[in-house]
């Protein structure tokens, strides 16, 4: 099989198995989990399928699933220079014999909880051939159990659609990983992941690995060093630096994680053979394999609802993630559906007008009211709603209604009010927008 043209080999290190997967059987337990050793590459059974049909010069399909760092948060041009652009392009100028589609399914802020509700609207739908799933920096503040239900279903769901579908975990960096991977390990949730790709035998990837290499080598600086004064320090002459924040790779750091990605695939060419990629028994029962984004319905709300126009303003902005979106701005307007399942959530929009809601499942109302505001909502921007977890698996009556009194929005009031331009009508209303419902379960009449 023709193999990747790549910069550099580099070595593999030998994973045992999972005590989980060896006889006699232990119960997994993912908060027992120990830290992985840090490592580049991890082969395993590699991309066959998508190496294939890049072979043959056939059309592929790659979508780029992760938060804020795959979308291009800190790069110059996000569709240029950012690792996912950067990788497209590769791909491109590698296979020219190949027409390459690329699916930015990346959303700032968003972990693999969310990952496994959206997988089917903005990745499966698409039909990829190839999925980088990058989330363990979003995942770091999650419980181990949970990133195990939400990682097992991304890949269960992937392969249930199409099990010929390659999947890549993509591991990146943040200056909170140092001190980890400078013992040479992986931070918590990262390992977490490994433990998911070794079940599955899903290659993984760490541009990480390099980066604090480069920074415990003093070439590189993690982010801007302040005075006593709290003023930026110029970056020495001849070093690199990651960010501005610790967290989002400028275009140089964005350039390494794509080299590294190119440089690793060597191996994972070595390693990939095609066929069929098998789900075995899952890690954790009741994993998010059944998750999935329902749309709304004009039947769930009060007569004060409207439909956003796909066209314009915010209905156009974030119309390529949700179905549709339905906004109310006025208190005492509702809405009501009935499921049956054990999870549900709110696939809406936090915004400076921000209202806040009364949750009701069941007759049961909340002792307060749920805020669509919080500390960065300066902006519009994703969010969710959690309503109900681990449910008994029957019909459950849940109703949303907007509140008379607006959140507190000092948090953000209070630091946008010495800016030029300040208009406090901006953060002024009750206003709540929904572009669908998260669900383990079915909607029902």
């Amino acid at each position: 099989m023709k193999k990747l043209i790549l910069a550099a080999a580099l070595g593999l290190l030998s994973v045992p198995a999972l005590q989980a997967q060896e006889a006699p059987k232990k119960a997994f337990d993912a908060n027992a989990l120990p830290a992985v050793a840090a490592k580049v590459v991890r082969p395993r059974a590699g991309v066959g399928n998508v190496l294939a049909k890049l072979q043959a010069g056939q059309p592929v399909t790659i979508a780029y699933f992760g938060g804020s760092i795959t979308a291009g948060a800190g790069a110059s041009n996000a569709e240029k220079t950012s690792y996912r652009a950067l990788m497209t392009q590769w791909f491109r100028n590698t296979f020219p014999q190949s027409t390459i589609t690329e699916v930015n399914a990346a959303i700032g802020g968003t972990g693999s909880d969310l990952g496994a509700f959206r997988n089917s609207y903005d990745v499966l739908r698409f039909k990829p051939d190839l999925v980088f799933v990058e989330y363990a920096v979003n995942d770091a503040g999650a419980g181990s159990e949970q990133i195990v239900l939400g990682m097992e279903g991304i890949v269960r769901q992937i392969w249930r659609a199409n099990p010929l579908t390659d999947v890549l975990f993509v591991y990146t960096y943040t200056v909170s990983q140092q001190a980890d991977l400078d013992k040479g390990v992986f931070h918590r949730a990262a390992s977490v992941h490994e433990a998911v790709a070794e079940h599955y035998d899903i290659p993984s990837i760490s541009v990480a690995v390099p980066i604090a290499q480069l920074i415990r080598e003093g070439k590189m600086l993690g982010q801007p060093a302040k005075d006593a004064q709290g003023q930026e320090v110029p970056v020495a002459p001849g070093t690199l630096l990651f960010s501005n924040d610790g967290v989002h790779p400028l275009d140089a750091a964005m350039a390494i994680y794509a080299q590294t990605i190119q440089a690793a695939g060597r191996e994972i060419a070595d390693a990939s053979r095609p066929g069929p990629h098998q789900l075995k028994a899952p890690l954790l029962e009741g994993n998010w394999e059944n998750a999935k984004l329902v749309p709304v319905e004009a039947s769930m709300f009060s007569p004060g609802w409207k439909k956003l126009d796909a066209a314009t303003g915010l209905g156009k902005t974030f119309g390529n993630r949700m179905p549709e979106i339905w906004e109310a701005t006025q208190p005492g307007e509702k809405m009501r559906f009935s499921f049956k399942g054990t999870s549900v959530k709110l696939y809406d929009l936090l915004g400076p007008d921000g209202a806040q809601v009364w949750v009701t499942v069941d007759g049961q109302k909340r002792d307060k009211p749920v805020a669509r505001f919080d500390s960065y909502s300066s902006y519009h921007r994703l969010a969710t709603l959690p309503i109900a977890d681990n449910l008994p698996d029957a019909v459950h009556i849940v109703e949303i209604e907007i509140d008379v009194q607006q959140p507190d929005r000092s948090s953000v009031t209070n630091r946008e009010k010495e800016k030029p331009g300040f208009d406090p009508k901006k953060y002024d209303g009750t206003a709540v927008r929904i572009g669908g419902l998260l669900l383990i379960g079915d909607l029902v009449p």
